[in-house]
């Protein structure tokens, strides 16, 4: 007994040395951390807590399972081979006889300086059921457990760093839920129904919707607490009277504002969760609705084993959206928090399997590395609780008009010799929306600083916070709705003056065919030449009596309503005609039929749009019916020509060989 007194004693002092070191590193630790680009590492630490016998005495004929080596390491049967152990090595292992103080002044107390430097926090129970991890969380009056403990210390944290002389102002909520059955129920609200889990683009896992009760001292909590707990889900196994069938989480949130510049915030939040404990259904036997719960309760534990293996792996994608609990511990495991697992056993060799699956899963989340930083943001829009009234608002003409003829006619001195401090007042007004948050940041500390010296001269910002943020939007929207305005007004200034160029343009006699409002209905064909040699058009040119093929363009021409009687004339399409003399023209016509009916497919081949496929329909149809007589009527009867490619085929050739006479006359 004495051996154990004196090895608690060691442990408290140890504990105390090192939430002392901790609260003096505090600062030094933040330094730190702002001046590197990533946080360091801090591995989540882990205790073991075994529970007594139930009984309260180990009886011989069932012998205890495990057994403590020290503070920090445990052994346990082999249960492969009953003459070895198994050792286990924990940051602390707090025996049968370790009271709830010793767990909370040695695991839990020291992490909570790290809520006033603006970092995050969690305490995880876990363990089979019927293991002791509500009793750890809450314990009972005359023993309170480490939610209470917790409260108690950081109320009065609070209080001392955030006393009136200090740099920062701090403000405790809290919240309170539970995760029954997939959905995330809040316990101090239970009428509000399934809340969702979001995430914010900071990677802060968010839940709208959920109750926050501010608390300022014990009492507070406890009003608060004491009826949510009774909301809870619990149930009677045949291991627990009063077994948990849900997840708890009791959200802690710390918010720090500095009251001097540069006016930052900070944001700590603390987590502490009571984890309904995996069940054997062959032991505990349920059935119905209790069997619906025990497997919702084993399947979030499996996803909280897989998401540790992938974290200790280093695997790509950790499972966190695989289940609403580790969604919810996604910075408790792999983020941002200093995170504590007490893993709660059974002595018992009845738990045995369920004792040795705990203390794998403890071994496993001892690896997690997480990365803690601290949630500070500046707050550039902090302003005095000054309030203004509508005529300090308002410009010079603006108030002249909101004062009325009698106050105007009576008036007093000081409006008289306020011009000046009045568009001292109103000029940072009129530049808030475009001023720079800086610039901003300094003209208020500089307020600051000359009402702290008692100055006489009207302030640089004097407008309340409310009211400044209003007067800037109202000022932002009547800008947008300006320029929305005088981008308006231009389209319609544009759109009128097209529509008068339009009339005078349909008005006017001299402007017959405008072209800038000549449609266009559709895309037409491309039409072909045939491009003549230079020197045959200068010999034909030379020529009195030659006569120039040439291919002239007959635009489209419209005639105006307004000048039917001046200048008829007919509308014709835009084609391409072809200008050549009868005789060239049947001349070319005899020499093609010649062709078809001499020529070989060879031959037939040289023509335009004759290829070799129909040259040999050509010579096939020639050896069957005899030789052409006519070009056209004939070379349509050919399989595979039709009239279209005829034409195109006359086009292209009637010309060419129409030069070709021309060019060996010459």
């Amino acid at each position: 007994m004495a051996a154990g007194g004196s090895t608690q004693q060691r442990r408290r002092e140890m504990a105390a040395a090192s939430a002392a070191a901790i609260s003096g590193a505090g600062r030094c630790r933040l330094s730190k951390i702002g001046a590197t680009r990533r946080p360091p590492p801090a591995r989540v630490r882990v205790a073991v807590r075994l529970r007594p016998f139930v009984d309260g005495t180990a009886g011989a004929s069932d012998p205890p399972c495990v057994r403590g080596m020290d503070s920090c390491s445990l052994e346990i049967a082999n249960w492969r081979n009953h003459q070895e152990t198994l050792k286990y090595q924990f940051d602390a292992f707090y025996g049968e006889r370790s009271t709830q103080q010793d767990i909370y002044a040695g695991s839990v107390q020291p992490i909570l300086r790290h809520l006033l430097e603006g970092q995050n926090a969690s305490v995880l129970a876990y363990g089979p059921t019927g293991a002791g991890k509500t009793h750890t969380m809450l314990g009972s009056p005359e023993q309170p457990g480490v939610i209470p403990r917790a409260l108690m210390d950081l109320l009065q944290l609070t209080r001392e760093e955030g006393a009136e002389g200090r740099p920062w102002a701090l403000s405790v909520t809290m919240s309170y839920l539970e995760i029954y059955q997939e959905k995330v129920l809040d316990l101090l609200d239970p009428a509000s129904g399934d809340l969702v889990i979001r995430e914010d683009c900071r990677g802060n896992i968010l839940i709208p919707g959920l109750s926050q009760k501010p608390i300022s001292s014990f009492a507070d909590f406890e009003r608060h607490f004491l009826p949510a707990s009774r909301n809870r889900t619990v149930g009677a196994t045949r291991l627990n009277q009063r077994s948990s069938r849900s997840h708890a989480v009791l959200l802690v949130k710390v918010d720090q504002r500095e009251r001097l510049a540069p006016f930052r915030q900070r944001e700590g939040k603390l987590y502490l969760i009571d984890l309904a404990g995996s069940e054997d259904n062959r032991r505990t036997g349920n059935k119905g609705l209790r069997l619906k719960e025990s497997g919702a309760i084993n399947t979030s534990l499996f996803v909280l084993g897989k998401v540790v293996d992938a974290l200790n792996q280093g695997l790509p994608r950790v499972p966190y959206r695989d289940s609403k609990l580790t969604r919810l511990l996604q910075d408790s495991l792999g983020g941002s928090a200093h995170s504590i697992l007490i893993a709660n056993i059974a002595p018992e060799r009845r738990f045995y399997l369920d004792t040795v699956s705990a203390l794998n899963f403890a071994a496993r989340s001892k690896e997690v590395i997480n990365r803690p930083f601290t949630n500070e943001s500046l707050q550039p829009h902090a302003l005095g609780p000054v309030k203004l009234s509508q005529k300090e608002l308002l410009g010079p003409p603006e108030a002249k008009r909101a004062r009325g003829p009698e106050e105007e006619e009576i008036g007093s001195p000081e409006p008289m010799a306020a011009p000046a401090s009045a568009s001292q007042k109103l000029s940072p007004l009129q530049k808030l929306s475009s001023m720079d948050p800086a610039m901003l940041e300094r003209l208020l500390s500089l307020d600051r600083l000359l009402a702290s010296q008692g100055s006489q001269g009207a302030p640089l910002l004097s407008t309340p916070k409310r009211e400044r943020m209003v007067l800037m939007k109202t000022v932002e929207e009547k800008d947008l709705e300006i320029e929305r305005l005088k981008t308006k007004q231009k389209e319609l200034e544009a759109k009128m003056l097209a529509q008068k160029a339009e009339e005078k343009e349909n008005h006017c006699p001299t402007m017959l065919r405008p072209l800038s409002h000549r449609t266009v209905t559709g895309a037409k064909p491309l039409k072909k030449a045939v491009v003549m040699p230079l020197q045959l058009i200068q010999e034909q040119a030379a020529s009195p009596n030659a006569e120039i093929h040439i291919l002239k363009n007959k635009g489209r021409k419209r005639k105006l309503e307004s000048l039917d009687a001046l200048e008829p004339e007919e509308k014709a399409e835009d084609c391409w005609e072809l200008q050549i003399s009868p005789e060239l023209l049947a001349h070319g016509r005899q020499k093609i039929l010649d062709l078809l009916n001499e020529g070989s497919a060879r031959d037939l081949r040289s023509l335009q749009r004759i290829g070799p496929k129909k040259a040999q329909l050509i010579v096939g149809w020639r050896e069957l019916h005899g030789p052409f007589s006519q070009v056209v009527e004939d070379l349509e009867r050919v399989e595979g020509i039709t009239g279209k490619q005829m034409e195109s085929f006359l086009k292209a050739n009637i010309l060419g060989l129409a030069a070709g006479q021309r060019c060996g006359a010459s």
